[in-house]
Protein backbone atom coordinates (compact mmCIF):
# COMPACT_ATOMS: atom_id res chain seq x y z
CA UNK A 1 0.00 0.00 0.00
CA UNK A 2 1.30 3.37 -0.87
CA UNK A 3 1.74 5.98 1.57
CA UNK A 4 -0.75 7.92 0.52
CA UNK A 5 -3.86 6.16 0.43
CA UNK A 6 -5.93 5.41 2.93
CA UNK A 7 -7.18 1.73 3.81
CA UNK A 8 -10.67 0.27 3.65
CA UNK A 9 -12.96 0.63 6.83
CA UNK A 10 -11.94 -1.60 9.23
CA UNK A 11 -14.33 -2.90 11.99
CA UNK A 12 -12.52 -2.28 15.52
CA UNK A 13 -13.89 -3.30 19.09
CA UNK A 14 -12.82 -0.55 21.75
CA UNK A 15 -12.44 -1.57 25.41
CA UNK A 16 -13.31 0.88 28.13
CA UNK A 17 -12.94 1.83 31.55
CA UNK A 18 -12.86 4.36 34.13
CA UNK A 19 -12.91 4.14 38.43
CA UNK A 20 -12.04 7.74 39.50
CA UNK A 21 -14.05 10.56 39.67
CA UNK A 22 -17.57 10.59 37.85
CA UNK A 23 -16.69 7.13 35.80
CA UNK A 24 -20.05 7.45 33.89
CA UNK A 25 -19.39 11.02 33.20
CA UNK A 26 -15.86 10.06 31.64
CA UNK A 27 -17.16 7.02 29.53
CA UNK A 28 -19.56 9.06 27.66
CA UNK A 29 -16.88 11.85 27.38
CA UNK A 30 -14.53 9.17 25.64
CA UNK A 31 -16.83 7.91 23.35
CA UNK A 32 -18.24 11.15 22.34
CA UNK A 33 -14.48 11.67 21.46
CA UNK A 34 -14.24 8.39 19.74
CA UNK A 35 -17.76 9.12 17.75
CA UNK A 36 -16.18 12.38 16.47
CA UNK A 37 -12.58 11.14 15.61
CA UNK A 38 -11.69 11.17 11.76
CA UNK A 39 -11.80 8.51 9.81
CA UNK A 40 -13.73 6.89 12.33
CA UNK A 41 -17.61 5.59 12.90
CA UNK A 42 -18.71 4.76 16.41
CA UNK A 43 -21.46 2.44 15.31
CA UNK A 44 -22.53 0.68 18.65
CA UNK A 45 -21.77 0.98 22.54
CA UNK A 46 -22.53 -2.24 24.84
CA UNK A 47 -24.08 -1.49 28.10
CA UNK A 48 -21.68 -0.18 31.47
CA UNK A 49 -20.91 -2.93 33.73
CA UNK A 50 -19.64 -2.05 37.23
CA UNK A 51 -16.54 -4.24 37.76
CA UNK A 52 -14.27 -4.99 40.94
CA UNK A 53 -10.82 -4.11 40.10
CA UNK A 54 -8.37 -6.48 39.27
CA UNK A 55 -4.43 -6.18 40.52
CA UNK A 56 -3.36 -3.15 41.42
CA UNK A 57 -3.24 -1.29 44.55
CA UNK A 58 -5.89 -2.17 47.38
CA UNK A 59 -8.70 -0.25 48.01
CA UNK A 60 -9.65 0.82 44.62
CA UNK A 61 -13.04 2.14 43.55
CA UNK A 62 -15.21 -0.28 41.44
CA UNK A 63 -14.61 0.43 37.52
CA UNK A 64 -17.50 1.26 34.80
CA UNK A 65 -16.65 -0.77 31.86
CA UNK A 66 -18.12 -0.83 28.54
CA UNK A 67 -17.56 -1.64 24.74
CA UNK A 68 -17.71 -0.09 21.48
CA UNK A 69 -17.59 -0.99 18.03
CA UNK A 70 -16.24 1.18 15.68
CA UNK A 71 -15.42 1.68 11.73
CA UNK A 72 -11.86 3.17 11.06
CA UNK A 73 -10.19 4.16 8.15
CA UNK A 74 -7.35 4.75 10.29
CA UNK A 75 -4.45 2.48 10.50
CA UNK A 76 -3.71 0.82 13.74
CA UNK A 77 -1.00 3.26 15.13
CA UNK A 78 -3.00 6.22 14.42
CA UNK A 79 -5.95 4.91 16.06
CA UNK A 80 -3.41 4.07 18.77
CA UNK A 81 -2.35 7.49 18.98
CA UNK A 82 -6.07 9.08 18.96
CA UNK A 83 -7.36 7.09 21.72
CA UNK A 84 -4.10 7.68 24.11
CA UNK A 85 -4.89 11.68 23.07
CA UNK A 86 -8.15 11.11 24.07
CA UNK A 87 -7.22 9.55 27.20
CA UNK A 88 -4.81 12.37 28.06
CA UNK A 89 -7.73 15.21 27.12
CA UNK A 90 -9.71 13.77 29.77
CA UNK A 91 -6.97 13.58 31.98
CA UNK A 92 -5.23 10.30 32.28
CA UNK A 93 -1.30 10.89 33.03
CA UNK A 94 0.06 7.73 32.44
CA UNK A 95 3.52 9.35 34.14
CA UNK A 96 1.33 10.04 37.34
CA UNK A 97 0.05 6.41 37.66
CA UNK A 98 2.38 4.90 40.69
CA UNK A 99 2.03 1.15 38.91
CA UNK A 100 -0.05 -0.85 36.50
CA UNK A 101 -3.56 -1.73 36.83
CA UNK A 102 -3.95 1.16 39.62
CA UNK A 103 -7.07 4.23 39.33
CA UNK A 104 -7.32 5.52 35.84
CA UNK A 105 -9.86 8.58 35.18
CA UNK A 106 -9.99 6.66 31.64
CA UNK A 107 -8.44 3.35 29.88
CA UNK A 108 -9.06 2.65 26.15
CA UNK A 109 -8.16 -0.13 24.48
CA UNK A 110 -8.00 -1.61 21.01
CA UNK A 111 -9.74 -5.33 21.80
CA UNK A 112 -9.98 -6.55 17.98
CA UNK A 113 -9.13 -5.41 14.76
CA UNK A 114 -11.42 -7.51 11.96
CA UNK A 115 -9.79 -10.76 12.06
CA UNK A 116 -6.54 -9.32 12.02
CA UNK A 117 -3.62 -10.13 14.56
CA UNK A 118 -0.78 -7.49 15.25
CA UNK A 119 2.57 -8.17 17.72
CA UNK A 120 4.40 -4.47 17.48
CA UNK A 121 6.31 -3.61 20.60
CA UNK A 122 3.42 -0.47 20.91
CA UNK A 123 0.60 -2.48 19.80
CA UNK A 124 -0.61 -5.86 20.41
CA UNK A 125 -3.99 -6.81 18.59
CA UNK A 126 -5.89 -8.50 19.85
CA UNK A 127 -5.04 -7.49 23.23
CA UNK A 128 -3.02 -9.45 24.91
CA UNK A 129 -5.03 -9.92 28.00
CA UNK A 130 -8.72 -10.14 26.50
CA UNK A 131 -8.91 -14.03 27.04
CA UNK A 132 -8.35 -13.52 30.88
CA UNK A 133 -10.64 -10.96 31.55
CA UNK A 134 -14.19 -11.12 31.81
CA UNK A 135 -14.87 -7.10 32.49
CA UNK A 136 -13.69 -7.12 29.15
CA UNK A 137 -15.24 -10.05 27.49
CA UNK A 138 -18.74 -9.31 29.36
CA UNK A 139 -19.28 -5.58 27.36
CA UNK A 140 -17.53 -7.11 24.11
CA UNK A 141 -20.15 -10.80 24.11
CA UNK A 142 -22.34 -7.97 24.31
CA UNK A 143 -21.87 -6.31 20.79
CA UNK A 144 -20.41 -9.21 19.31
CA UNK A 145 -21.23 -12.74 20.44
CA UNK A 146 -20.09 -14.46 17.48
CA UNK A 147 -17.08 -12.37 16.80
CA UNK A 148 -13.94 -14.76 16.58
CA UNK A 149 -10.85 -14.23 18.33
CA UNK A 150 -8.71 -14.70 15.35
CA UNK A 151 -5.51 -16.18 18.17
CA UNK A 152 -7.86 -18.64 19.78
CA UNK A 153 -10.33 -19.36 16.91
CA UNK A 154 -13.33 -19.24 20.14
CA UNK A 155 -16.33 -16.90 19.92
CA UNK A 156 -16.03 -14.51 22.25
CA UNK A 157 -19.20 -15.50 24.04
CA UNK A 158 -17.30 -18.87 24.10
CA UNK A 159 -14.34 -17.24 25.57
CA UNK A 160 -16.67 -15.62 28.47
CA UNK A 161 -18.35 -18.99 29.03
CA UNK A 162 -14.89 -20.81 29.75
CA UNK A 163 -13.81 -18.12 32.38
CA UNK A 164 -13.66 -20.20 35.87
CA UNK A 165 -14.86 -16.89 37.57
CA UNK A 166 -15.80 -13.75 36.33
CA UNK A 167 -15.74 -12.33 39.77
CA UNK A 168 -15.04 -9.32 38.98
CA UNK A 169 -18.09 -8.38 36.95
CA UNK A 170 -20.53 -7.30 39.18
CA UNK A 171 -23.88 -6.03 37.08
CA UNK A 172 -24.63 -4.47 34.49
CA UNK A 173 -26.43 -1.33 34.64
CA UNK A 174 -29.47 -0.43 33.66
CA UNK A 175 -29.89 1.99 30.60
Amino acid sequence: MSPGRRMETEQVFLGLGSNLGNRLDNLGQALAKIAALPDCRLLRTSGFYETRPIGGPPGQENYLNAACQIRTRLFPPELLAATQRTERELGRRREEEPERWGPRRIDIDILLWGDSTLDRPELIVPHPRLTERAFVLAPLAELAPDATHPATGLRIRELLERMAEPHEVICRLPL
